[in-house]
């Protein structure tokens, strides 16, 4: 399945990429093993194969391989923030009882290193995936000291994108570290964008008013 990910058919490569999302991070879940499967990713970035595109849905980010590894990456590290340890202590499930969980805290730092290399790149889509990367893995002690340095990317990249989940999220990561988020714009009505891009093959439950939902999904 990893390997696939590096096929010269783009049909295997989409594929590869619809397994490690829906096998190894189903439904945002960090199974064991995840963490090899991070490791691996984190490898193959610098591959000049991840450069290749993977077919896309009027649903999907646009993006090369590259970035959409990148996207995973984080998808990962945003399971296992502070955020979410506190919500789980909450609930009597702290990330500290499941093990998977505290080896992606372990490797964030080379997560991190990964994923950083792209903030500069000259696709605008691998950095601001790579930038969106960085934000969760941010929350590890031994990488306090780089929100300094992703603050100004967070602004006049992330900040600036054409995706309104881009610019949510550089606000969010801005007024969680206490940093200025004026003059950035966000999305004011997600759900607007879930029911204004419908078509005629979308499931009628998802059909409904601007405001969300006008129906329960049949699950």
């Amino acid at each position: 399945m990893l390997v696939a990910l590096l096929d010269a058919d783009q049909t295997v490569r989409t594929k590869a990429l619809g397994n490690v999302h829906g096998i190894l991070h189903h439904q945002n879940t960090i199974y064991e093993a995840t963490v090899p499967t991070a490791l691996y990713v984190a490898a193959i970035l610098p591959d000049p194969r991840t450069t290749l595109p993977v077919d896309k849905n009027h649903r999907d980010f646009p993006g090369c391989m590259r970035a959409e590894l990148l996207a995973w990456i984080g998808s990962v590290a945003s399971e296992v923030t502070d955020a979410v340890d506190a919500m789980r202590r909450r609930h009597g499930f702290p990330l500290d009882d499941y093990p998977p969980a505290v080896a992606i805290r372990q490797i964030r730092p080379l997560l991190f290193s990964a994923a950083f290399a792209y903030v500069d790149d000259a696709d605008r889509h691998v950095r601001e995936a790579a930038i969106a990367a960085c934000i969760p893995l941010l929350d590890d002690a031994e990488l306090l000291p780089y929100r300094a340095t992703l603050v100004p990317l967070l602004r006049e990249v992330l900040g600036t994108s054409e995706l309104w989940q881009h610019r949510d999220r550089a606000i969010d990561a801005l007024d969680a570290w206490g940093e200025n988020s004026s003059g950035l714009k966000g999305r004011q009505n997600p759900f607007l964008f879930c029911d204004s891009d419908l078509t005629p093959e979308d499931p009628p439950w998802r059909a409904g008013s601007s405001e969300g939902w006008n129906e329960e999904p049949p699950f």
